[in-house]
């Protein structure tokens, strides 16, 4: 058995989401993802389940499988109790793994998570904070944001949310004792490597293009938009 094919079913994402398709097409019927963009779960489990290695290698290179919002609507409705969300889980765990992620464009977005949520996480224990979402990388924002962000030790403190300070709050600085012990469940749990991969495939396609990988590289993966997803 290919070594891809290995990785999908030791996933527990594939256990629990793979039965028997009927290629019935439900699935793509109740998508939301499938009425915006060139996304069919219906042709995804049906290729993944005749286990072609080819045919699976592609999907794990290219963008269909980073459309899928994960809503889990296709759980409500197949006949057969599928999860296609599951099973994309289960390909883009196996991309990133492989390094197959930075074939496509929306796969090579998987760095700038990384970049942005995935360092978060480990620096301050929060996916996402407010300094992180800066006006110029988020104009959908708009400009009640922007004046939000440039006061936002005044609008916080109002907000009593204790903004990066310690004691209490919704936005409080997480003590040390409590981050050491994030960190050790990423490592314990195989995300510090997991994370550590995508940089390295990263890293890579950085090297290849001859561009620094927290800067132009990051830039190009969190901006880049050809425009033919829909």
């Amino acid at each position: 058995m290919s070594e891809i094919l290995n990785k999908l079913r030791e996933d527990i994402h594939f256990i629990e989401g793979m039965n028997s398709c009927m290629n019935c097409g439900v699935c793509t019927a109740i998508c939301p993802a499938a009425e915006f963009y060139n996304y069919d779960p219906r042709v995804i489990v049906e290729t993944v389940q005749r286990g072609n290695e080819e045919e699976i290698e592609e999907l794990l290179k290219g963008e269909t499988i980073w459309y899928c919002g994960e809503c889990m609507s296709c759980k409500t409705r197949c006949p057969r109790c599928n999860t296609p969300g599951l099973i994309i889980m289960a390909l883009r765990k196996a991309s990133q793994e492989l390094g197959y992620f930075v074939y496509s464009e929306k796969g090579r977005q998987q760095y700038a998570l990384k970049h942005v949520i995935g360092e978060s996480i480990l620096a301050r224990g929060y996916c996402v904070t407010p300094d992180l979402v800066k006006p110029e990388m988020h104009p959908e924002q708009g400009p009640v944001w922007e004046w939000i962000y440039e006061h936002l030790d005044d609008v916080y403190e109002r907000m009593h949310s204790n903004y990066r300070k310690p004691g209490a709050g919704a936005l409080r600085e997480v003590d040390n004792e409590s981050m050491e012990e994030l960190r050790k469940i990423f490592d314990v749990t195989g995300g510090t490597d997991f994370l550590n991969n995508i940089d390295q495939y990263s890293q890579r396609e950085a090297n290849k293009e001859k561009v620094d990988l927290e800067e132009a590289y990051f830039l190009k993966t969190y901006m880049e938009n050809t425009g033919e997803h829909q």
